[in-house]
């Protein structure tokens, strides 16, 4: 049961560090097209609606998308005063209980709430309001969606990795 586990954890980090590390290449991106539409405006007198909101659609894709990414490198917000000098099992005790009560209900019910939202702007290929703007902000909404999807299965990993650090015979046996 514990190479299984075990397997399971290092399968679903993969994914999220594959998702992580390709999602960096946009914040490239991103800083590419701010400091066009940066020399578009003041060098140019000049504005592109599309490419403005290209920036947006970069920056929440970023945010929305690597946040499971953020949690598989522990870098996610959390109060370190009793857990930090804490031992390894009381911490995945720590990280169980609010993988469960808290990361787990937000998802759920982001997912829920998201749902009709996303399905509407896909029903009618929503698009920019602005003349000019980009035809896709459907697509960018269904990242509403794979938000809580990939911080649902980032959860399932750090679960089974607290359960692995739990269930461990001694402090040197665990395997994630």
């Amino acid at each position: 049961m514990r190479c299984l586990i075990s397997n399971t954890v290092k399968y679903l980090d993969a994914v999220n560090e594959t998702i992580g590390r390709t999602l960096a290449w946009l914040t490239l991106a991103l800083v590419g097209v701010s400091v066009a539409v940066v020399l578009l405006r003041y060098l140019f007198a000049s504005g592109n609606i599309a490419l403005q909101e290209s920036a947006t659609y970069l920056h929440s894709l970023v945010f929305m998308l690597g946040a499971a990414y953020t949690l598989k490198h522990d870098k996610h917000v959390r109060v370190d005063i009793f857990f930090r000098p804490a031992s390894a099992r009381c911490q995945a005790r720590i990280n169980l209980f609010g993988t469960l009560l808290m990361l787990f209900p937000f998802c759920i019910a982001l997912l829920y709430f998201s749902w009709d939202y996303v399905a509407a702007a896909w029903t009618i290929k929503e698009s920019s309001q602005q003349t000019g703007g980009l035809p896709y902000l459907y697509l960018l909404k269904s990242a509403l969606l794979l938000l809580p999807l990939l911080l649902l299965l980032q959860g399932i990993a750090e679960l089974g990795r607290n359960l692995l650090v739990l269930t461990a015979k001694d402090q040197g046996e665990s395997d994630a």
